[in-house]
């Protein structure tokens, strides 16, 4: 027996020692990756030595005797510390995530062949002006001069991933930065799923549209045919599920704030402008910090991984900020198939073949997926089983796509790298007229102006077309197709508002009539009432106020909502006792009765309040929508306004169509609480005070392809106890399904403060940190930071780059 147990105890140890012995290599390896900031490289592709001062926040201040050298750096830097990221998102541009990811991924990339966004990137690149040109093939030669340093060093395959796996790297190409680029547009591009979810809405119940999805306030529009009138044998009373898109979130769409003061409104005399982009949370962040020295000046601010540019910085002389304007810039199409052949589709004077070529899609451990794209004169042909396409194309039809990034001679690359380079509100504006997509509202700040301008193509639709856009149209009829373009000088501008402020939350900016309305979608109407409150409380502002801004937790919408909702049930009837669902919520009550607003991570009333709204919301539109409800999964402000306004009859979605009693408003609001409440007892516990917003909004930023994976999740994702909400300045976009509907999945991964009375004291912050690589201590030292609304500086003083240098990389000729 005591023979046995010492073999079991060397047995144990023996597995102990492998165990600690395998993830010891496993570190070693993975750790070879990690790139050493300093390093004295020789590289082909530089004309010049370049330095790389990397601060303690490893954000990197590239000087260089020429721009492409700069741009090469870039690509090296890029590449260092965000190589899958970047062959990720080339993959995906490609359509060729299955060769890594299996089946799982086989939908995303159909969707993506079929946009066949990676050869409009290609055809592109003869598009870019002669600066461009050299900063793209500058920028590759950098990305490619660091994968050949991996191989040749044995740099742990330039990143853990390859690891687990294909680690074959193909050089990195000009056009997979334009690609990259385009990829960004498909996903902060919303008006393809709002014509679905209209369309959807439509075939229920016409009536429903105005107001679960009414117009932004202002003049009313003109009323449209309803879908089915339209198409008669669209499907109806069928449930379809639209297939998973890895690697496109398909959540809440893409969202900012960004509002800049004249030095009229400054304090300190000098322009100030402030911008947070919000886009899906993720480990990494989509952007990476980083300083630019070019012939024309330095820039520094937000780049885009794969592509040389700074999205959102500024230089000496400008800023500029960015914000999704929501521009109606997507159209469907039904298009008729041929009774006799489906190879051929209807136009207006007749039928033709729809333009076809044949693709391959390799798939790994499973047989290659042939495809046959088509493209009718309206757009690619797209798969049935994206975007719930199959819910409302009728038999016999498909659906094609117009979209302004289907552009085979994008510049949306060389009027970025020219606004790099502009030192004047009005420069910055004519740089950026060949911007294609995203369609984006910029607003610039110089030393005596600010302004905001829509960039990006907007399509010329006829006035007489059947939809205006809004649900898909019949593709065969001549005043549903696009005519081109409008003119770049018919986008919304201002410039030198005598108010001397410019803001945008992606709320309208335009009162135009239908075809130069821009959109009849926006993203916001309630955090502009916020802004606007802040920007008008001040005479004078300071980077300090702008941040507070920035950083604010108010939601206009719990201001506006609560007391609709809650007029008849604050402080009713006699008190109950302790410990009964009655008393409770009471309680509840008296705490919201006494509540600001503030969506604060420590406190309860945000959280009562979310639920209370979610299971509001759901009671009253599950009845009348049954499964399409679950499309209506986050708050609609609007629509409840309406509903407890009795706004042209709204107060009916109260009573419950399948039972016979007709409930109030009252009744529902009262027991959408009880509901509220019941719910987060069981999670959280039954005393209601005790109860904590932020232990239910957690911030997930999560790994693409590891992110769930058992074990290594917990390595490579970041949660985090987060304030803000849905409407608030400080945004934090709730999942609204699965069991965390409350969880923030969408985030300012990236907020900048620039003020020109004293350049040098901008500031900036990231959500997670700069390196991509998990084993790095700069993955995520500044999400901590983010999350309690700190910064980094943001200097151009290259004295105050050097002074705080944690490391420099030297590039020499080779």
């Amino acid at each position: 027996m005591l023979l046995a147990f010492r073999w079991l105890v060397r047995l144990a140890m023996a597995l102990l020692a492998v165990t600690v012995l395998s993830l010891g290599a496993v570190y070693y390896f993975a750790a070879r990756s990690l790139p050493d900031y300093n390093a004295m490289l020789r590289v082909a592709g530089i004309s010049a030595p370049v330095e790389i001062v990397r601060t303690t926040d490893n954000v990197p201040h590239i000087f260089g005797a020429t721009d492409a050298d700069v741009y090469f750096a870039l690509g090296i830097v890029h590449a260092q510390d965000r190589l899958w990221q970047m062959l990720l998102a080339r993959r995906t541009a490609q359509g060729r995530l299955s060769e890594l990811f299996g089946t799982s991924t086989l939908a995303t990339d159909e969707l993506l062949r079929r946009l066949d966004l990676y050869t409009l990137a290609t055809q592109s690149v003869a598009a870019q002006d002669s600066y461009a040109t050299l900063a793209l093939e500058s920028y590759a030669q950098g990305v490619n001069a660091w994968i050949a340093e991996v191989n040749a060093g044995a740099r742990g395959r330039g990143a853990p991933e390859f690891f687990l796996y294909e680690p074959d790297i193909a050089p990195w190409q000009p056009a997979d930065s334009i690609a990259v680029l385009k990829l960004s547009a498909l996903q902060q591009t919303y008006p393809l799923q709002s014509e679905v979810l209209r369309a959807r809405l439509s075939l229920v119940n016409p009536d429903y549209l105005r107001d679960l999805m009414p117009d932004a306030p202002g003049p009313a529009v003109v009323a449209l045919p309803a879908f089915a009138s339209l198409f008669p044998t669209a499907p109806r009373g069928t449930t379809y599920t639209a297939s998973a898109l890895p690697f496109l979130p398909q959540g809440p769409s893409s969202a900012s704030n960004v509002f800049a003061a004249a030095p009229a409104r400054s304090a300190a005399g000098g322009s100030l402008l402030a911008n947070d982009p919000h886009m899906v949370l993720s480990a990494p962040s989509a952007w990476y910090l980083a300083r630019l020295e070019l012939a024309s000046g330095g820039v520094i601010g937000a780049t885009l991984p794969g592509t040389p540019l700074v999205v959102s910085g500024r230089s000496a002389a400008l800023g500029w900020g960015i914000s999704a304007s929501y521009a109606d810039d997507q159209d469907l199409f039904i298009e008729e198939l041929a009774a006799d052949n489906p190879d051929r589709y209807r136009l207006p004077d007749g039928f033709a073949g729809f333009f076809t070529r044949r693709t391959i899609i390799e798939v790994k451990d499973a047989t290659p997926v042939t495809l046959t794209l088509r493209w009718s004169e309206n757009g690619p042909i797209l798969p049935a089983g994206a975007f719930n396409l199959a819910a409302i194309t009728p038999p016999s039809h498909v659906v094609a796509l117009g979209w302004t990034a289907l552009s085979d001679a994008d510049t949306s690359i060389s009027a970025g790298l020219g606004l790099m380079r502009a030192h004047s509100v009005e420069a910055g504006i004519a740089a950026m007229e060949g911007h294609v997509a995203p369609a984006l509202n910029l607003v610039l700040a110089d030393a005596g102006a600010v302004a905001q301008v829509t960039v990006g193509a907007l399509p010329a639709r006829d006035p007489a077309h059947q939809t205006e856009g809004r649900i898909p149209s019949p593709g065969w009829i001549a005043t549903n197709r696009w005519q081109g373009v409008l003119p770049y000088t018919t986008n919304p501008r201002v410039v030198a508002p005598e108010g001397g402020i410019v803001g945008n939350t992606n709320n309208k900016v335009s009162d135009a009539a239908f075809p130069a309305h821009v959109s009849f979608d926006w993203g916001d109407s309630q955090r502009v009432q916020r802004l606007q409150k802040l920007m008008g409380e001040r005479e004078v502002h300071s980077r300090e106020s702008f941040i507070a801004a920035q950083l604010d937790d108010v939601s206009a919408a719990a201001r506006g909502l609560l007391p609709l909702i809650g007029a008849d049930l604050w402080f009713t009837g006699t008190p109950a006792a302790e410990g009964t669902p009655e008393r409770q919520r009471q309680r509840a009550l008296e705490l919201l009765a006494g509540w600001d607003g503030e969506m604060s991570e420590h406190l309860p009333e945000p959280l009562i309040y979310a639920a209370w709204m979610r299971a509001l919301q759901n009671r009253l539109i599950r009845d009348e929508l049954g499964p399409l409800a679950t499309a209506f999964s986050t708050l609609e402000p609007l629509f409840i306004e309406r509903v407890f306004r009795n706004t042209e009859g709204a107060a009916s979605w109260c009573d419950v169509v399948q039972s016979a009693p007709r409930e109030t408003c009252t009744d529902i609001a009262r027991a959408a609480l009880d509901a509220a409440l019941i719910e987060l007892a069981q999670q959280y516990g039954s005393n209601v005070e005790s109860w904590r917003w932020g232990d239910a909004h957690q911030a997930t930023h999560e790994h693409a392809a590891l992110g769930q994976v058992p074990l290594l999740s917990w390595l490579v994702n970041i949660k985090q106890s987060t304030s803000g909400g849905d409407f608030t300045l400080n945004r934090g976009s709730l999942a609204g399904l699965g069991a965390e509907p409350y969880r923030n999945v969408q985030a300012a991964g990236y907020r900048g403060v620039y003020d020109f009375a004293d350049p040098d004291s901008s500031v900036f912050i990231l959500s997670t940190g700069q390196s991509g690589h998990p084993l790095s201590s700069h993955y995520d030292d500044l999400s901590e930071l983010w999350r309690r609304g700190e910064y980094i500086p943001m200097s151009l003083d290259p004295a105050i780059a050097r002074g705080a240098a944690a490391g420099i990389t030297r590039l020499a000729p080779q």
